[in-house]
Parts: structure tokens; sequence; C-alpha cells
């Protein structure tokens, strides 16, 4: 069977009179759910999700053009071309991005091959995410999110849902899921096999786990595993350094993409030294094109954020949309002897008067620190990248100082 068999055809695109500004959202959203998206179905040998990445990538190949052709549009003069070549750079990288994502989808669609190890090693660095078609007779049909209150009650989120052609992506608490409905559903193990089969009308299968017994090649895996976590994180911090043009935000993005590098040098050694000890080296080939792929993303959130680091002015376009946003991602330095030193950090909240949610650490003598399910404690000299409102934020950048 061709795995591409039922794709949309390619659509052609004209011009029409859309906010650049909500193209550059959509963009974002959809470069950061595809990233979740292609590795989540590596890891479960999902075909379904696969192919829902490879819809996506569509969409965004759309977003490209209108975008393009909204900036082309909107030029009129030599400084007009100098605030929109940055905008041009995020379109781009987007795209590249998107790109990257599909290569990763392509690994299980056209069975390029990965190792088992790839089973063991991905839970620890996502959350379960699942793909399901709402019945006609399931409970949550015709309801709206508010209604059906499933994230408070299971802790399991509606993170996309797909009608049709129709993408509605970060859907409201006023989004009405519907029959038919392709939903992308992300939460806990514990809550998620009876979400799914409320959903769907059928049982849930988690993937089988297999342990690596080749040290080589769970020390690739695991490498693999945390360049993934780390350009995940300089996308976002890339996008966060351009809206609100933050030359130390984008200055992180560097140091993630200078230890995504480095990090793929001793991922490509250990695949080598593995393929000598495993019985079909020729499945460590999907597990190359995922290490490539992973630092193509890197290297797109390093071109996300150079116009910023080369002090360009950011476009009125980009302000806009920081407006409109209502959360944002700061870069805090902690001081010796603030409040924060010492501070505990407990699944991304430290134990401080603050309502901002710790997502990563860079530590001068141990490099970056991904703070997820794990706990840890704040140290003076620790660079925090954390998430919250402007108001929090601005308190807590006052818990950082002595």
């Amino acid at each position: 069977m061709d795995p591409f068999e039922g794709e949309t055809a390619a659509v052609s695109v004209e011009y029409e009179p859309r906010s650049v500004k909500d193209i550059l959202v959509e963009m974002k959203d959809t470069a950061e759910l595809l990233i979740d998206l292609s590795y989540s179905a590596v890891l479960h040998r999902n075909d379904d999700l696969a192919r829902e990445v490879l819809r996506l990538e569509e969409r965004m190949d759309v977003l490209e053009l209108q975008a393009r052709m909204s900036l082309m549009m909107a030029v009129r003069n030599p400084d007009d071309a100098e605030q929109l070549a940055p905008v041009l750079g995020i379109v781009a990288a987007a795209g590249d991005i998107s790109d990257a994502a599909g290569d990763i989808a392509k690994i299980i669609l056209e069975e390029v091959g990965l190792p088992e190890a790839m089973r063991a090693a991905l839970p620890e660095a996502t959350e379960t995410l699942v793909r399901g078609v709402v019945s006609p007779d399931s409970a949550f049909a015709d309801r709206t999110l508010m209604d059906i209150d499933l994230e408070s009650e299971t802790g399991v989120r509606v993170i996309a849902l797909r009608r049709g052609n129709e993408w509605l992506l970060n859907p409201g608490p006023n989004t009405t899921v519907a029959s038919d409905d392709v939903a992308l559903l992300r939460g806990p193990d514990t809550s998620i096999e009876s979400v799914y089969e409320t959903l769907t009308g059928t049982p849930y299968e988690s993937p089988a786990v297999d342990v690596p017994d080749i040290d080589d090649l769970e020390r690739a895996v695991d490498t693999i595993v945390h360049m993934k976590n780390l350009s995940e994180l300089a996308v976002d911090l890339a996008y966060s350094s351009v809206l609100f043009d933050s030359e130390a935000l984008a200055e992180e993005v560097r140091n993630l993409e200078v230890e995504v590098d480095a990090m793929e040098s001793r991922f490509e050694a250990w695949t080598l030294r593995a393929a000598a000890d495993a019985d079909d080296p020729v499945v460590l080939r999907g597990l190359i094109q995922l290490g490539n792929s992973t630092e193509v993303i890197s290297d797109a959130a390093a071109d996300i954020s150079e116009g910023v680091l080369r002090d360009l002015d950011v476009h009125p376009v980009v302000q806009m949309a920081v407006e409109e946003s209502d959360e944002i991602i700061t870069r805090v330095p902690v001081e010796r002897e603030s409040t924060l030193d010492g501070a505990t950090v407990i699944s991304g909240v430290p134990d401080t008067d603050s309502t901002m949610s710790v997502i990563a650490i860079r530590r001068p003598d141990e490099g970056w620190l991904l703070v997820g399910d794990s706990d840890t404690t704040v140290q003076a000299g620790d660079v925090l990248i954390s998430k919250g409102t402007r108001t929090a934020a601005a308190a807590f950048d006052d818990l950082s100082q002595a």
C-alpha cells in the first residue's frame, strides 16, 4: 500500500488580504504541533499520526506562500524592506521546521527503519499524544470543551482538531467537538486510555516497550531525545525573542543551537559504534535521519532569532502580535542571596510567591536542565527560562535579584 494513500492533492494558492500577524501566529502554532506530532508518530509507530504530520506540512506550505505574498504587498520603501527581512526569515524557518517534521514522519510511512529502543526512551521526553476520530455515539460529540471539562477532570487536553481539511489549533473552551472530527489529545498515561475510548468508542492500545540491549545504542537514543527537547525549547525561545525583541533570549537560542550541534556529533559516533553490534544495522537508518532532522529544527530556531541578534528593527506587525500575547517567556539570571537562590522547583513551579513556571535552566557547569516532572533546586548563577503573564514576569525578575 502506498504510504501516502488518501493524502489530499496540492491546492492552488491565490493572494488574499489576510493579516500577516494572523498568518505568523498560525505558522508558529503549526510548527510547534508538527514537532509534537512527528516525534509521537515515531514513538508509537503510528501511521495515522504520521499522515496528520504530512497534512499539516501541506497546510504550512500554503501559509508560507500566503505570508510571502502579503509581505511583498507590504513593501513600499527601503525601510519597509529592512523591517520585513527578519519576518521573511521567520517564514522560511517555519517552513524548514515543517519539512524536518515531514522527514521524521516519513521514517514511519516509508519504513526507513528505527530501533525498538526508541519506544523505551521517548516516553520520558514527551507526554502521551494520541489521535482519535470522534464517534457519533461519543459522550463528547456535539459538546463544547467547557461543557466536557476534560482537562480539569482527567488532565488530558485537546490540543488540535481537524474537521475535513480545516485545522482548529489551540481550541478554546467554546470550541465544539463534532462527530467525525480528528482529535489530537495529550495527557498522562493513566487517563489517556479511558478518554480515548470515550472519544472513539474503541480501546486504546499502548505501544510495547523494549529495553535497549546495546550500550552505545542506548546512549545514541538518549542523546537524540535530549536533542529533541533542546531543539523544541530553542524554537519556543526563538519566537519569543522576536516577538519581544529580546537579544538575551536570542543569545540563548544560539547557545542551544551550538549545544545541539555538538550533541549531534556524539550521537553519530554512538550510532556508528552501535551498528557493529546490531543484528541488523539497516534499522539504524531511521535513527540517523531523526538526528539530522532534529538538527535542522535547531538551525531553524537560530534563523528565526537572527534578526534580533543583528539588531534589525522589529516590524510593527510583530509588535501587534506581541500585544495580543497573554503569555510570555522570560530569561532571568539568578543572583546570589536572592529569593530564587536555593528555591525548589517542583514540576516547573518554584516554591516562591510567583505564578511563573520554569521550563528550563541553563547552569554554567552542567549546561541545560529541562524542567518537567523532575524536581530541582535553583542555584546562584543559573539562568531560568520561564513562562507566565507579564505581571508575573516582572515580579519574578525582582525575586532573582539580591
